[in-house]
């Protein structure tokens, strides 16, 4: 099942059942919230799922691309990826939370074609506040699914306030042979989806009100997913990153496998981050896509100082916004990404003749590089990486 197959799959099975979709999925968030993008499918639908009433209904389904930077550093391994999208539904004081695990488990086996064998489940066990998720752990045992009964590993909040609650993920075994353990003893079994049931508001002293109107909040990575579905072993080798690496080999090779994948999903994450409208500036939002730039640059010049975004194709700029439903224009992103790449060589250059100025005295004060960075405009981190330049 291809990427696209999947996402129809996932949204027509809840259309089908009475919810509407969120159009709109834009990474940025409305003016007045403070997260600079957002970060998960519910994210936009907090005062949703707190009680105000949502234009479209209590019924609702979408795929919302998401950013996060707190996996940056994990970014090349087989699964982390800095844009990546959420399939989610929510039932927003309608139906209850067993309705949407029996929905969950029918999608995954019957839509998705996973085995049963091959799924597992765990629930909210219970902890000194709260006893525990009986009504999944009967729901999952009428079904004839696996259940393991965990304490945090089954509590969902949005931080340590706001509304919260048990949930119910779902787990897939992912390599060969017959499934063993259960998902906190063997890393065979991936986490494919999350039944979140928002009973409580926790308040600022820790207790918890429950909610006039509970919601079901669910999520599900599309690229994990879809990993599972086409059988890989990892989501850079799905149909989702063909063509990129069909082409960003042959363009910029020899990479090593992290630094191919860093660069892949660095620029395409550039690219989305472009599309909805952002530019490189040295705040905020402008300066997440800096910074994404300015590292992918790095690895692709550790080895090759000559490697240049102008080589990069419009074939992936292109199959990148029609990906994400973005209405940005192909060339427009490419003037973008090229005058950063213009701005961080010249920046480079003037660092390196700065700090060739004194060469041989010893590591830098912390007021040299609050010089560095208020007269000549060289942040830290790029003269920490100019100093791992220079021979020792």
């Amino acid at each position: 099942m291809s990427t696209e197959q999947t996402m129809r799959t996932f949204t027509e099975f809840f259309r089908e059942r009475g919810h509407r979709p969120l159009t709109g999925t834009s990474l940025l968030l409305p003016p007045h919230d403070p997260v600079l993008f957002t970060t998960s499918g519910m994210h936009p639908l907090t005062p949703y799922l707190e009680g105000r009433t949502h234009p479209l209904g209590r019924r609702l389904v979408n795929v919302q691309r998401c950013l996060r930077t707190t996996d940056l550093d994990e970014v090349g391994d087989s699964s982390h990826l800095t844009v990546f999208e959420m399939l989610g539904s929510w039932s927003l004081g309608d139906y209850g939370h067993q309705q949407s695990l029996r929905w969950g488990y029918e999608l995954l086996r019957d839509g998705f074609g996973i085995p049963q064998r091959k799924l597992y489940v765990t629930v909210f066990g219970g902890d000194g506040q709260v006893g525990p998720d009986t009504e999944s752990l009967d729901t999952w045992r009428e079904s004839g699914l696996p259940v393991e009964c965990t304490q945090e590993d089954n509590w969902w909040s949005n931080g340590p306030t706001g509304p919260c609650g048990p949930d119910s993920e779902i787990f897939v075994w992912t390599r060969d042979g017959t499934p063993r353990g259960t998902p906190t003893t063997d890393p065979g079994w991936v986490e494919v989806w999350n039944h979140v049931s928002m009973r409580y508001l926790r308040h600022e002293d820790g207790s918890l009100e429950t909610l006039d109107r509970p919601s079901v909040d669910t999520g599900m990575g599309l690229e994990r997913l879809v990993t599972v579905l086409q059988h890989r072993e990892s989501v850079y080798g799905t149909d989702l990153f063909e063509p990129w690496l069909r082409h960003i080999p042959h363009l910029w090779g020899p990479l090593d496998e992290p630094s191919l994948r860093l660069v892949c999903d660095h620029l395409r994450s550039a690219v989305v981050v472009t599309g909805d409208g952002i530019r490189p500036s040295n705040t905020r939002r402008g300066y997440v896509l800096r910074r994404l730039l300015r590292r992918l640059l790095t690895t692709l010049w550790r080895d090759d100082p000559t490697r240049t975004l102008g080589d990069f194709p419009d074939e992936l700029i292109t199959h990148t916004l029609d990906h994400f439903r973005q209405p940005g224009e192909t060339g427009t992103v490419r003037d973008v990404l090229l005058q950063e790449e213009r701005r961080f060589s010249q920046l480079l250059d003037r660092g390196r003749r700065v700090l060739s100025r004194r060469q041989g005295h010893g590591p830098l004060s912390e007021d040299e590089y609050a010089y560095l960075h208020d007269t000549h405009g060289l942040p830290r981190e790029l003269v920490a990486g100019l100093l791992d330049e220079r021979p020792r």
